[in-house]
């Protein structure tokens, strides 16, 4: 015996969400490379060091901009996906809100100045939680469902 549900339609600015993100993300990766080339950092280096290279705060700034970001891809992919299942309207307004403030984020970081990611960034700490919120309602409202 299977179990059969059925994606609503909304379920597809969740899905173009998802992309926008995964696009943005690709771009963030490219600025990065495109920081190795102009603060010479080679790889396999993660991060410049301060003592051997005058610009190491500039480049550590654009890729912890990026790792930041990755760190926090897994909850954001999963929170997205799971709570647009049944709130994907909500879901994806909130996603695209994660995406936009993501951008502010690593572009604030990417100006040398870490405190800059936070001006319009730290949207994206509040955009995350409310997924976190939405997809708890979601495992929420599964129990009660068959409590009820």
């Amino acid at each position: 015996m299977g179990v059969t549900f059925e994606i609503p339609n909304e379920y597809g600015f969740v899905v173009l969400v998802l992309v926008s993100y995964v696009v943005l993300n690709a771009w963030m990766a490219i600025q990065v490379g495109k920081a190795r080339r102009r603060y010479n950092v080679p790889y396999p280096s993660l991060y410049a060091i301060e003592s051997e290279n005058k610009d190491a705060k500039l480049f550590n700034c654009v890729q912890r901009g990026h790792q930041n970001s990755l760190e926090m891809i897994a909850v954001f992919f999963a929170t997205l996906l799971v709570a647009g299942l049944q709130f994907p309207v909500a879901a994806a307004a909130i996603g695209a809100l994660y995406t936009v403030a993501r951008w502010f984020y690593f572009k604030g970081y990417s100006t040398g100045v870490p405190e800059n990611r936070h001006k319009i960034g730290w949207l994206s700490f509040l955009a995350i939680w409310g997924l976190i919120i939405i997809t708890a309602a979601m495992g929420i409202s599964l129990i009660v469902r068959d409590l009820l």
